[in-house]
């Protein structure tokens, strides 16, 4: 039997048994104590946690009981996962940035000589590229695990009104243009709400729980309806249509004419109107706002502000 068939089973045989002596897998495998120990060397090099102790009746432990089964990938589905894993490099937090890190290279130095160099000369003409944000988001992980646990939270959070103590329970967490952002129901108002995660300041768990049918892949895929409807009307020229295609929030609603100019005919959240706003006036006279005059205003006030950083007489 070789080697890597050796080792295979009996990583299986002590994932199963977790506490375990060396005389045990000697007598189930027909083996030397010696090369036993030779063995478990090298499943702990591989990344097998075992904790070994020492004496008369010493033996050793599994300290995990996550270690999966050898799973056999094809030479394609390994560098597949590879640059899937490679996807995420730009993002500065991610909640198991560690185990990636180590999977990607287990992954790379399993593979044979010809398929690293494929790898080597994939990584020179494909990149999943994104703005590699510097803002840090410390609590990404201690917030992911009291979303496992299903608890509530009482965050510090930070907006423009200041920071707040806002008690939530999340819904969960997702990645967007190199951000988290938390979904999570605000339980004085019983209303879901988006909190940025690098904006949480600090948090507390609590050990109550909060009943919810909620999942984020439902909270993602469904329309979410505004809490304080209001019209959003804007006619726009066909480079405001264009631009209008790149920006997801606007992309399904956009109305196309069949000369490539174009409208948009929406109702929004009235919350929604600053984060708006500084699109809509990059546009400038590429998108006519007809709706709503709140609108209308803070466009007005934001030139306001530009005229008078750039006076003409200066």
């Amino acid at each position: 039997m070789s080697k890597a068939k050796r080792l295979i089973d009996i990583l299986l045989f002590v994932s199963a048994k977790k506490q375990f002596t060396a005389q045990e897998i000697a007598d189930a495998f027909n083996i030397s104590v010696r090369t036993v120990h030779r063995y478990l060397l090298d499943l702990s090099d591989m990344g097998l946690p075992i904790y070994a102790e020492q004496g008369r009746n010493g033996g050793y432990t599994v300290l995990s009981s996550t270690i999966l089964p050898p799973i056999l990938f094809t030479e394609e589905e390994a560098v597949a996962i590879f640059f899937a894993f490679q996807s995420l490099h730009y993002y500065r937090d991610l909640p198991f940035n560690t185990e990636m890190k180590s999977v990607s290279q287990k992954l790379y130095e399993s593979l044979q000589k010809e398929a690293q160099k494929k790898v080597d000369s994939l990584q020179s003409y494909i990149a999943f590229w994104n703005p590699k944000r510097a803002i840090s988001t410390p609590l990404l992980s201690d917030v992911l695990e009291a979303i496992i646990n299903h608890s509530q939270l009482d965050i510090q959070y930070e907006s423009k009104s200041g920071i707040t103590t806002k008690h939530v329970h999340p819904i969960g967490v997702y990645a967007h243009d190199g951000l988290w952002y938390m979904p999570a129901i605000h339980l004085q108002t019983e209303k879901t709400l988006l909190f940025r995660v690098d904006r949480i300041h600090s948090m507390h768990v609590s050990d109550k729980g909060y009943e919810t049918t909620v999942h984020l892949q439902q909270w993602l895929e469904s329309p979410h309806e505004p809490q304080q409807p209001i019209r959003l009307h804007v006619e726009l020229t066909r480079e405001g249509v264009r631009q209008c295609r790149s920006e997801p929030n606007f992309e399904k609603v956009l109305v196309t004419n069949s000369n490539g100019t174009g409208y948009i005919d929406m109702m929004i959240d009235q919350g929604e109107i600053h984060f708006i706003s500084s699109f809509f006036y990059r546009l400038g006279p590429d998108a006519i706002v007809q709706e709503p005059p709140e609108l209308i205003q803070l466009l007005r006030k934001h030139a306001q502000t530009i005229l008078a950083t750039y006076p003409l007489d200066s």
